[in-house]
């Protein structure tokens, strides 16, 4: 299996916008992987896309402030 990124707490959502969507690209790219290996219906496919949902909903956030 694929290491889970928040898990470990390297997304920080007090973070710079700058680097939340560093996160988002990384996030995005391990989803990607992920899909690819073991579906998209896949537990840990899924769960990475609604991380990367709030975190682009965060991005979102800042950019409109």
């Amino acid at each position: 299996m694929l290491a889970v990124v928040w898990e470990d707490n390297a997304v920080n959502p007090e973070r710079e916008n700058e680097d939340l969507f560093k996160d988002m690209e990384m996030l995005r790219e391990q989803m990607m992987v992920s899909g690819h290996h073991y579906g998209l219906l896949n537990s840990e496919t899924l769960k990475y896309s609604q991380r990367l949902d709030e975190l682009i909903f965060k991005h979102q956030c800042y950019k409109n402030k």
